[in-house]
């Protein structure tokens, strides 16, 4: 996993690379904020750590545009202040350190902050303007609330668990139906062509597509 490590202190950048290496991770650094949004683009980066005080953009801004592009941050600071640490949450940090920090104590956070989002991202999956909801069986497209029946909801939530990659029939019908189903992939078909409708009836952003004489896949549309 790729870390951004954002502070202008090059020791306290050596410092963290060093425990983040050691973990396994790997460290990518930027001096200030403006360095760290160039970044972005360049790099998957699955988590930042981010002082506050830095010249030309400072944490707060910082953290701010890293929350819009979905990247969770901790954030270092020399500021004890409870409003301090309200501005960094408002902001959208995942966790606060105030400096001097203990660095295993850090690579703890970094943990625990990425386990928490793996557990969310195994309930909850987005695809366009669809959110899917695993542990309520829920399906959201906008401010709309689709209420599946059973089926229809365990083939949405494996065709959207993989965009893009075609599951054959076979897989669909023995992840949904079983091993030792007796009955014939008509069921499939006719469980997709409703799918499809209600998708289509509250405007999703997405479309499962019949990969001929294969099976099916579902992408997101404009």
């Amino acid at each position: 996993m790729r870390i951004l490590v954002v502070d202008d202190d090059p020791f306290i950048q050596k410092l963290i690379g060093i425990h983040l290496k050691k973990d396994g991770f790997t460290p990518v650094f930027a001096k200030d904020g403006i360095e760290a949004l160039e970044l972005i683009g360049e790099e998957t980066l699955d988590l930042a750590i981010v002082d506050v005080m830095m010249p030309k953009l400072d944490g707060i801004s910082l953290t701010k545009r890293l929350a819009m592009h979905g990247i969770p941050v901790l954030m270092l600071t020399a500021k004890t202040t409870l409003e301090d640490k309200e501005r960094g949450f408002l902001a959208g940090a995942d966790d606060y350190m105030v400096k001097p920090f203990e660095p295993k104590e850090l690579i703890f956070r970094v943990r625990a902050i990425l386990r928490r989002l793996q557990k969310l991202e195994r309930s909850h999956t987005i695809l366009g303007n669809m959110q899917i909801d695993k542990l309520n069986y829920e399906v959201k497209v906008g401010e709309q609330v689709l209420l599946l029946p059973l089926k229809e909801f365990e083939l949405l939530s494996i065709l959207c668990s993989r965009p893009d990659t075609v599951f054959t029939r076979d897989q669909l019908m023995e992840q949904v139906w079983g091993y030792d189903y007796e009955g014939d992939d008509f069921t499939l078909t006719t469980h997709i062509k409703r799918l499809r409708s209600r998708l289509e009836e509250v405007q999703a952003h997405v479309k499962i597509q019949t990969v001929r004489g294969i099976g099916y896949k579902i992408e997101a549309i404009q």
